[in-house]
């Protein structure tokens, strides 16, 4: 397996980083954090989220954040997790959208308060309205897809069959996210060549937690099976409130600095990137962020290696 010549970094800070925080960023300072991602060179960033305030506190100003950043040169993504979250969404001028539905039923549940199969339906009207607008795209993130809090080990023929049940909407472009940090590097070879096989006409993208320390191994395995959409949260931040252990994404910090020390572009400026997250703990003290490279400092440039 070799790995891809470039990748596309889905920044998730905004939304995945901050929503299993207790203090609320300011909105103003969540436009300026997103700033300066988008000076880092991060174009794909999910900026927030359209769910129930009263569930996410962190993220009710979800409309006011998306009208702060309209002038950056960005794709601003947003999650939902049904039509209504959908609509105001796209009323507040976004348009490409993050589905989420958990390939297990417990933590499906726990999450969204309805079954797969009701949140199925509602994805499908999502299609249709997505039909109706020029650039609107959805991509579906399949929750618990290498393994649940509840129900412990999910079986590969079950994430196949969720990633079968989207696709049959039209949905071309699937994320499987380890929710709670349950994968392995030999796990992710598995269900993603599984996917591949069944489903070549879908584009995989990954996203990781790194609860137990396998974060940036499984995102490695990703890259070598040809994965080059991966998401990543700047600092480390990230959690599920809705699912019991989760803790941190990936940092970005780490998943540039392993790209890029191994040849894999992904037009990112380290340096710039750190300066986000430097800005995000001055204006939340107290909050530790686990990026080890945020922490050790980006490296400095260096020549080629002597033969």
């Amino acid at each position: 397996m070799s790995l891809p010549a470039s990748v596309t970094i889905v920044e998730v800070g905004p939304r995945d980083g901050l929503q299993n925080l207790r203090q609320v960023l300011p909105t103003a300072d969540k436009v300026r954090y997103i700033g300066l991602l988008a000076a880092s060179g991060l174009t794909a960033i999910e900026v927030t989220s359209f769910v129930s305030p009263k569930a996410v506190p962190q993220l009710a100003d979800a409309a006011e954040t998306v009208a702060g950043i309209r002038d950056l040169p960005i794709t601003p993504i947003a999650l939902v997790a049904n039509l209504k979250g959908a609509r105001n969404a796209v009323a507040a001028g976004v348009r490409r959208l993050n589905f989420v539905l958990s390939v297990s039923t417990s933590h499906h549940r726990s999450n969204v308060n309805r079954t797969r199969e009701e949140s199925l339906a509602e994805l499908a009207e999502i299609v249709d309205l997505a039909e109706k607008i020029p650039g609107f795209r959805v991509r579906a993130s399949l929750a618990t897809a290498f393994g649940c809090p509840f129900e412990g080990q999910v079986p590969i023929a079950e994430v196949l069959r969720w990633v079968g049940a989207v696709a049959t909407l039209g949905i071309t472009e699937v994320t499987l996210a380890d929710t709670v940090g349950f994968g392995n590097p030999e796990l992710v070879r598995q269900v993603l060549l599984a996917c591949r096989d069944r489903f070549p006409g879908i584009t995989c993208g990954v996203h990781f937690h790194d609860t137990r320390g396998l974060g940036i191994a499984n995102a490695l395995m990703g890259m070598q099976c040809g994965v080059t959409v991966l998401d990543a949260a700047a600092g480390g931040l990230g959690g599920c409130p809705f699912a019991p252990g989760a803790t941190g994404n990936i940092a970005t910090e780490d998943l540039i600095f392993l790209c890029e020390e191994m040849d894999v572009k992904t037009g990112v400026d380290l340096a710039r990137l750190c300066e986000a997250s430097r800005f995000l703990q001055s204006t939340l003290p107290g909050v530790d962020l686990p990026s080890r490279v945020f922490r050790a400092g980006p490296p400095k440039p260096r020549g080629p290696i002597s033969e």
